[in-house]
């Protein structure tokens, strides 16, 4: 446990941290339920829209430096 107890907020890097698990479909059960515990469906939904459009800005660049 940490110092500021079993119960946190949500946090930013959590979220970024799950969405980035989700996108390689992998991830551990118990984090997987510290996850459901700690974060919300709008930051998944905002953190996910975000990764998105980094996603397709760079697939964009690598076809650009490619063609």
């Amino acid at each position: 446990m940490s110092a500021r107890g079993p119960q946190q907020g949500p946090s930013l890097w959590r979220t970024v941290r799950a969405v980035a698990w989700s996108i390689f479909g992998v991830r551990k059960g118990r984090e997987y339920q510290k996850d459901v515990e700690r974060i919300t469906p709008l930051h998944v939904i905002g953190v996910g829209l975000v990764a998105i459009f980094v996603l397709v800005l760079g697939l964009i660049a690598l076809v650009r430096l490619v063609a």
